[in-house]
């Protein structure tokens, strides 16, 4: 069979735009050298000859409807994954289903994939899970051996990083005060306070059991977390020392206060189990910012308040990390300009006291 290879653009790399069968073979060969591409050519027809000319299986990929396939990809990533990965990769299969459903997985083509990535653009998905979803669509489409057919034109959008927001202490105190005023608030308003004066994720939050509180030498160790940076210890301050004491106080009521039982604990319709973490408070979080005229306010973003306020105090990167656990380079550089324009507004503030 001859191949047919050509080059783009007059310094570029040479390309294979090949049929077999019924079948279009067009992917980049990631060299400019005539020889080399050559090469990469012949292996890459003979493997995609052979994956054609392979007995079809009901376990083959290709043949299968892809909610068939995505099935049988999810059984065998249960085993390789935690189990709140495993439920976030279920989530991301949610809307390729929708899509995809019953066409077999050997006759979705790269226009299939482009127009889903602008159908659910235009449903209100951001371009970060508009990746992630490609990104368990690719996973999918590997198993079936598909996936170097639409590689060289697809490429993650552009993805518009939030680093959150820190609020103003007027902000702060109205969040405080509000929590406060009514009892069923109770919880939200501890864990809000825990985080604002710890760092800790809503996540950590939820896996903490008393067994890792210690109220008296005033000590939080952060064993189950979102990112690899491993197990850590936080002092406890004295706001975030009451939140925990209210929070104990309350356990009593239930016999909670086991040190397996956890700090936030389920609770279905009045019912609490200290045998198992707290699965939400986004209800009650979204009324409570909703009340202190905060609507929209994430409770992620006093996790940023908190590194914040580390950083105006001038506390040192190591010492932030060594609280907050992973914090990505990009947000250290953050929070290095927040230092940088604390440290301004000290020194203007200065030739404004010598000018009075």
């Amino acid at each position: 069979m001859k191949l047919n290879i050509y080059k783009r653009g007059h310094k570029g790399t040479y390309w294979i735009d090949q049929k077999i069968d019924a079948r279009r073979l067009r992917q980049s060969l990631r060299t400019s050298d005539w020889k080399v591409a050559q090469h990469r050519a012949a292996e890459l027809l003979r493997e995609v000859i052979a994956q054609h000319n392979a007995p079809v299986t009901k376990q083959d990929f290709a043949q299968l409807p892809f909610c068939k396939a995505a099935e049988k990809y999810l059984e065998s990533r249960k085993l390789e994954l935690s189990p709140p990965t495993f439920k976030k990769e279920q989530q991301l299969l949610v809307f390729p289903l929708r899509q995809f459903g019953n066409l077999l997985v050997q006759h979705i083509t790269l226009d299939d994939l482009l127009t889903y990535r602008t159908w659910r653009s235009k449903t209100g998905a951001g371009a970060a899970v508009i990746n992630m979803e490609m990104g368990v669509l690719r996973r999918v489409l590997k198993r079936a051996k598909r996936w170097h057919l639409f590689e060289p034109d697809i490429r993650p959008l552009k993805e518009h990083h939030e680093f959150g927001r820190a609020l103003t202490p007027t902000e702060k105190s109205r969040l405080l005060n509000t929590a406060a005023s009514r009892t069923e608030w109770l919880v939200t308003k501890c864990a809000a306070v825990i985080t604002l004066n710890t760092t800790m994720r809503g996540g950590e939050l939820k896996n903490l059991r008393w067994a890792d509180v210690n109220l008296t030498e005033h000590l939080i160790t952060v064993r189950k977390s979102k990112s690899a940076a491993g197990l850590r210890v936080i002092p406890i301050n004295a706001p975030a020392l009451e939140a925990f004491s209210e929070l104990y106080q309350r356990s009593h009521a239930f016999n909670g206060t086991d040190p397996s039982h956890y700090v936030f604990p389920a609770c279905e319709h009045g019912d609490v189990d200290p045998t198992a973490p707290m699965r939400s408070w986004r209800t009650a979080w979204r009324r409570l910012t909703t009340a202190a005229g905060l609507a929209g306010v994430r409770f992620h973003d006093l996790r940023h308040h908190c590194i914040t306020e580390l950083a105006e105090s001038q506390t040192s990167e190591q010492t932030i990390l060594s609280i907050a656990g992973h914090v990505s380079r990009r947000m250290l550089q953050h929070y290095s300009h927040i230092r940088i324009e604390a440290k301004r507004r000290a020194l203007d503030g200065l030739v404004a006291a010598t000018a009075d």
